[in-house]
């Protein structure tokens, strides 16, 4: 029963987080705003509404490891699977803001959490400055919106008004429903198999609610759209650490193990390779998406041993 209580709440996470995308990027598009803020923030936020709903929901009942084991274990999948097999489908440009402010950013906001960590504590202190950062990085993107308002997200389907707040509302009970069985479900089967709540954060819990990134930017890849695509796995990325750990924490604090420093150093290196893989003729190319792929399988192996 524990495994289909799991099933159910992954398959409530991820169409609850098409609908919410699809009713956001919507609204986006009446507003006339460009697709690579899209990506890095409705669209982001949207496929990181399952990792919150998770997170949020672990820490308020206590199962903080699996909170942080989830969104470290997202941020690596993203950057390794999703960004990965984008550049194997086809390869993937990079726009020149994504080396010089967005990526830098991301690679900040893991090396802030480092920093937080080192105590063995993140705090609810630590999880409001986590937070203030959150907001400042979005109205970085406000600004940058609204300067180039007049470039429209012409490939995202638009709705009425009307339905697409209706999409968006329905998205977010169903991510948030589904959110509550995950965590429940999968603190069991940890129980149950003799496994950490650490283990089960990082692989199972994160790759499921990592699948909406999955699918919206392989999606995003396919169309040619490299901006939605780029833009949703570094958005994502940004949103789990400062938004999604800094509620988490601000609730409630979150102990830090040694081998949680470990992942979280994992993902700062990760994230530097793709920074240099990025700045390599500002695009990924296939040989790179292939790398980023045996790297997830060697840290995947890694887990496994541990």
């Amino acid at each position: 029963m524990m495994y289909v209580l799991l099933l159910v709440g992954f398959v409530l996470l991820i169409k609850g987080a098409d609908f919410f995308v699809e009713g956001s990027s919507s609204l986006a598009k009446l507003l006339k705003v460009p697709s690579v803020i899209i990506g890095l923030t409705i669209v982001a936020m949207g496929t990181s509404a399952p990792e919150a709903a998770v997170s949020i929901t672990a820490g308020l009942s206590g199962n903080n490891a699996i909170a942080l084991g989830n969104v470290i274990g997202s941020n690596i999948f993203n950057l390794l699977i999703v960004l990965g097999a984008c550049a194997v489908i086809r390869p993937v440009p990079v726009m020149k803001n994504f080396n010089k402010r967005d990526i830098p950013i991301s690679i900040g906001a893991a090396l802030a959490l480092l920093f937080f960590s080192i105590d063995g504590t993140i705090s609810r202190i630590e999880g409001g400055i986590l937070l203030l950062l959150m907001a400042a990085f979005l109205t970085v993107l406000i600004r940058a919106a609204l300067q180039d308002r007049a470039q429209e997200a012409d490939e995202i389907k638009s709705m009425s008004a009307g339905k697409s707040v209706l999409y968006i509302a329905g998205g977010l009970c169903a991510v948030v429903f589904g959110g509550n069985l995950v965590v429940e479900s999968a603190s069991s089967i940890a129980a149950s198999w003799g496994l950490s709540q650490s283990f089960i954060g990082l692989t199972i819990v994160a790759m499921g609610t990592s699948l909406p990134e999955l699918v919206t930017s392989v999606i995003a890849a396919r169309k040619g759209d490299s901006g939605l695509a780029v833009g949703n796995v570094v958005g994502s990325n940004i949103f789990n650490i400062l938004f999604i750990l800094g509620m988490s924490c601000a609730l409630t604090p979150i102990a830090v193990t040694a081998e949680s420093v470990i992942d979280i150093v994992v993902c700062i290196a990760v994230s530097l390779m793709m920074l240099v893989f990025c700045k390599t003729n500002r695009s990924v190319h296939r040989s790179e998406g292939i790398a980023a792929l045996s790297v997830y399988a060697v840290y995947l192996s890694y887990l496994f041993i541990r």
